[in-house]
């Protein structure tokens, strides 16, 4: 036997192996740990195979890297999205415009069931979103950044405002987190998925506020503090929920409602700022350019 060819084959599998290990590893690995518990053998089973899949697919990653940066150079689609930056950011604008729109509708949908003003909240949250998305990609499909300044800076004061509008739909929100104990209970791989979700879109969203700036786009800006601002109270929602379906009877009602109080407030704080800091200095500018 070829021990070589052998450990080449399980350590550098084909490509196609690869793929099909990912879901089965990933279904295999979730079932094992709701269903079988720790110390099964088919859990123990799981675990191998899912840290197999991953080991190999970190021996696959110089490869990829060089695969994606020779399409990115080669290919013309691949080559406009990454040099048009008007493009990626209505991309982004339509694809978080409909994401809002659906889901407002479906928390304004649960506040007719349930008959309760929560769910009115987070969807008058969110339709506020959906409002200024739509309000920015109508200007972004028909000009260039930069165009038209005064319009964008106007837009942009706009945005500020309506933040300001859309603190008192949080204050809602976290007076029902509260003082009505209002909380989710997920189960904890719905719960880590959620967590995972957050963070991703958190930290994106303030490295694209950085990353936006260079561009000297008022609107551009004003996009980004919306991701930003729905990362936040993603945030706070995710918080509820880690509380509740990690807590385990061990964190009482009142340590819940400092802590979910706490984060509301420096939440709301932090989109006031924000808000305050895009009509100040667009009115600056405006006045600037007066």
């Amino acid at each position: 036997m070829d021990w070589k060819k052998l450990g080449k084959a399980l350590l550098f599998p084909h490509i196609a192996i690869m793929i099909i290990l990912i879901p089965i590893a990933t279904v295999f690995l979730v079932y094992s740990m709701v269903f079988l518990g720790t110390e099964s053998v088919a859990a123990i089973i799981s675990y191998v195979l899912a840290f197999y899949t991953l080991t190999v697919w970190c021996f696959k990653i110089p490869y990829l890297i060089h695969f994606f940066k020779t399409f990115k150079d080669e290919n013309k689609y691949a080559r406009r999205w990454q040099d048009d930056t008007r493009l990626r950011v209505n991309v982004s604008l339509y694809g978080t415009l409909i994401w809002n729109t659906a889901y407002a509708v479906f928390q304004l949908g649960l506040g007719f069931w349930h008959h309760t003003f929560w769910f009115y909240s987070m969807a008058g949250y969110y339709i506020a979103l959906a409002v200024m998305r739509f309000f920015l990609v109508r200007h972004t499909s028909k000009h260039k950044p930069g165009e038209k300044m005064k319009e964008e800076l106007i837009k942009y004061r706009t945005c500020g405002w309506v933040f300001l509008l859309m603190n008192l739909t949080l204050s809602v929100m976290v007076f029902f987190m509260v003082y009505w104990n209002r909380t989710f209970h997920h189960h904890e791989i719905t719960t880590i998925t959620m967590a995972a979700y957050t963070f991703t879109a958190f930290t994106m969203a303030i490295i694209n506020m950085v990353k936006y700036r260079k561009y000297n786009s008022p609107v551009y800006s004003a996009s980004k503090a919306i991701s930003l601002a729905a990362a936040c109270v993603s945030m706070l929602t995710l918080e509820s929920t880690m509380l509740t379906t990690f807590g385990d009877g061990s964190t009482d009602a009142l340590t819940r409602k400092i802590l979910l109080g706490s984060t509301g407030g420096v939440v709301s704080v932090f989109i006031i700022i924000m808000a305050i800091y895009m009509i100040v200095q667009s009115s600056k500018k405006l006045k600037a350019l007066k």
